[in-house]
This record gives C-alpha cells, sequence and structure tokens, in this order.
C-alpha cells in the first residue's frame, strides 16, 4: 500500500471550491484550508509535512500557499479551517511562512487569465519533527523534505478566472 491523499472538499483535478480560494487580492472566497486526510504510511514514519503549491505562478518558482510542519505520527486527518486559526491544527505543528509573507494558509489567488494547479501534498518523513526557524523559507523545507522523505501523496486542484 502507498501513502494516499484525499479531500472531502473535491476530488483530484476538480475545482478548488470557493471556501478554499483566496479573501483579498479581488478574491472573493473563504480563505480556508480544505480537510485533508491521508492513509498507509510507510512504517518508521515520525512525522508529516503538509504542503500547497501553485507550480503555474507567474513568479518563475511558483507560489507557496500553506506550509506545515511536525505533524505527529498518529495524526491522519486536518480538519477544515485549521491552517486559518480555526482550530483542528496538532499542539506539535508549526506552520512556516508562505509566499503571501505569513503563516497559515493562502488560498488560490490566480492572475486573471488561464488556470491555475493548486497541488495539495502530505510526506512522511523518517524524523520526529524539522527544526526550522519561524521564519524558513519553503525553499528550505523543500530541502529538509528532499532529505527525510519516506513518502508523499498529493492531490490537485485546478482554479481560475477569466480576464
Amino acid at each position: 500500500m502507498a501513502l494516499t491523499l484525499t479531500s472531502s472538499a473535491f476530488v483530484n483535478g476538480a475545482v478548488l471550491p470557493q471556501a478554499q480560494v483566496y479573501s483579498g487580492m479581488g478574491e472573493t472566497g473563504g480563505n480556508l484550508s480544505p480537510p485533508l486526510t491521508w492513509k498507509d504510511a510507510p512504517e518508521g514514519t515520525r512525522s508529516f509535512v503538509v504542503t500547497a503549491y501553485d507550480p503555474d505562478a507567474p513568479t518563475g518558482s511558483g507560489w507557496w500557499h500553506w506550509v506545515v510542519i511536525n505533524i505527529p505520527p498518529t495524526v491522519t486527518s486536518l480538519p477544515e479551517g485549521a491552517g486559518s486559526g480555526k482550530g483542528g491544527l496538532p499542539e506539535s505543528a508549526v506552520q512556516l511562512r508562505t509566499d503571501f509573507g505569513t503563516p497559515g494558509y493562502g488560498g488560490a489567488a490566480p492572475p486573471p487569465g488561464r488556470v491555475h494547479r493548486y497541488t495539495f501534498t502530505v510526506t512522511a518523513l523518517d524524523v520526529p519533527k524539522l527544526d526550522l526557524p519561524a521564519d524558513a523559507t519553503p525553499a528550505m523545507v523543500g530541502f529538509m523534505l528532499n532529505h527525510h522523505r519516506l513518502a508523499s501523496a498529493q492531490i490537485t486542484a485546478l482554479y481560475g478566472h477569466a480576464r
């Protein structure tokens, strides 16, 4: 069995619900992190990391919408809004700075034009925690993930609007 990730808010390849769209910058969404559930973590999993990333952002390097580290291995889901201050994050979990400049979930907010992909990933790690400063960049998290990854699973939602 392989690690899998699902959401009760959308299926892989579907349109991201308005609840998960940014509130601001011309968007009128709920800015709530989606509910996520994962299962079949590999043996030896000592913690999880959850991220949300838009590879289509017109930056040359994509856009990080959410980074949560140090989720205990006994946790297999996050409720809607957990990354938006609505509760449900494990006590040991740490939300790091996103490309919005602050920690916490930042919903979809693409410029008008083409549809963007929003990839949610859960990564099982072989360490109990990533010892990173609160201002660690998503690139630093990615470096640590690649060094400690046991397995990862993704789901992707789509979102865009006309010019």
